[in-house]
C-alpha cells in the first residue's frame, strides 16, 4: 500500500491509502510539483463533463469530478537507484510502466526536475508557434507555463520578447530570462507572434488587439468551464490574424512523427539544466500537509513543490 493525495469534494482533499498495481517499475517519490492552472480546476470541481476524457492524467485514479487522484509531476528513485521523472499523481510510492520513467539528467536537481511537465508544455507551445529569428514576440500571462515559454522564445536569435502580466513583481523573473516586461496597459503593439497563457478573456482580447498584420496568436490557455467572448470583427479580419490552438496531449505538428512523447519529455528535462529555472520554484510543503495547504498553494505563486520523507 502507498499513500496518495485525493480530491474528494470541491476544495477538499485527503490522503488515502492506495493499492499499487502488481506490474511496473517501483518508484520511491522524492518530490512532486503542483501545476496550479490545471490542478485548481480539478480541485475546484470545474472540469466540464465534455472534457473528462481529455483532462485525464496518464496514471490518475478515480474519476471526475470526485473522488480523483490527480497530478503529473513526480520525481523519484527507481529500483535501479536512478532518479526518474514520471507523469504520476501526488503519492509517496508508486509503480509505473518502465517506458514512462524518464531519467533525470545529473545536472538537474530533484526539485527543479518537477518542472518537467510544465517545460514539456512550453516546448510543445514553442514547436507549435514556430518562431522566427528577429520577430517581435509577446507572451501574455506570466504563470509557470507562460514564463517557461518566454524563456524558450528568448533563445531565438535577435528575438525581442515582451512578457505581459498584471503583477509587476514578475518583472524581475522576466528580465532574468532575457525578456522585457510590461503591464497590460503598457503592452507594445505590432507583435508578430503572441502566446496567450493567462487563461482570461481579457488577456486573449489583448492579444487580438496587439497583433501585427498576419500575426500568429497561439492560444495556450485552458478555460475549464468558462466560455470567453472574443471580438472577431474589428482588427481580426483586416489584419488577417491567425488564432492557433496548442495542447500538450499531442506532439506539436512540426515535430509529430519525428518525436515521441518520451523524447519530448527527455528534451524538457535537458532544458532544465539551466539554474535560472530555480527561480520558478515556490513554497515547499511536506506531503502530509497537502490536504490543509492545497487551497493556499492553488491561490497564487508559481510552482509549489511537495516534499517527501527520504
Amino acid at each position: 500500500m502507498a499513500r496518495a493525495f485525493w480530491t474528494v469534494a470541491p476544495g477538499r482533499g485527503e490522503i488515502r491509502e492506495t493499492a499499487m498495481p502488481a506490474d511496473g517499475m517501483t518508484v520511491r517519490t522524492l518530490a512532486t510539483g503542483v501545476s496550479r492552472g490545471t490542478e485548481s480546476l480539478v480541485f475546484g470541481g470545474r472540469v466540464p463533463e465534455s472534457q473528462y476524457a481529455v483532462m485525464g492524467a496518464p496514471l490518475m485514479e478515480g474519476a471526475f469530478p470526485f473522488p480523483v487522484k490527480y497530478g503529473y509531476s513526480a520525481v523519484g528513485v527507481d529500483e535501479a537507484g536512478r532518479r526518474v521523472f514520471v507523469l504520476h499523481p501526488h503519492q509517496d510510492m508508486f509503480r509505473a510502466p518502465a517506458g514512462m520513467c524518464i531519467p533525470v539528467p545529473d545536472d538537474v536537481p530533484t526539485e527543479r526536475a518537477v518542472l518537467a511537465a510544465n517545460m514539456e508544455t512550453a516546448l510543445n507551445i514553442f514547436w507549435d508557434a514556430a518562431p522566427l529569428a528577429g520577430e517581435r514576440m509577446m507572451v501574455i500571462g506570466v504563470g509557470v507555463v507562460g514564463l517557461l515559454t518566454a524563456s524558450l522564445l528568448a533563445r531565438v536569435p535577435a528575438a525581442r520578447v515582451t512578457v505581459v502580466d498584471i503583477d509587476p513583481s514578475r518583472e524581475a523573473l522576466a528580465r532574468a530570462f532575457g525578456c522585457e516586461f510590461a503591464l497590460p496597459e503598457e503592452a507594445p503593439g505590432d507583435q508578430e507572434l503572441i502566446v496567450h497563457a493567462s487563461a482570461s478573456e481579457t488577456g486573449l482580447r489583448l492579444a487580438l488587439s496587439h497583433g501585427a498584420f498576419e500575426a500568429r496568436i497561439v492560444e495556450a490557455s485552458w478555460y475549464g468551464d468558462k466560455a470567453p467572448a472574443l471580438p472577431l470583427g474589428e482588427a481580426f479580419h483586416v489584419r488577417r490574424l491567425r488564432l492557433l490552438s496548442t495542447q500538450v496531449g499531442s506532439v506539436a505538428t512540426p515535430m509529430r512523427g519525428r518525436r515521441q512523447y518520451a523524447d519530448r519529455l527527455a528534451t524538457a528535462l535537458e532544458l532544465l539544466g539551466d539554474p535560472r529555472y530555480d527561480a520558478v520554484l515556490d513554497a515547499r510543503v511536506p506531503f502530509a500537509r497537502m490536504p490543509e495547504e492545497m487551497p493556499r498553494l492553488l491561490s497564487g505563486g508559481l510552482c509549489h513543490v511537495i516534499t517527501y520523507e527520504s
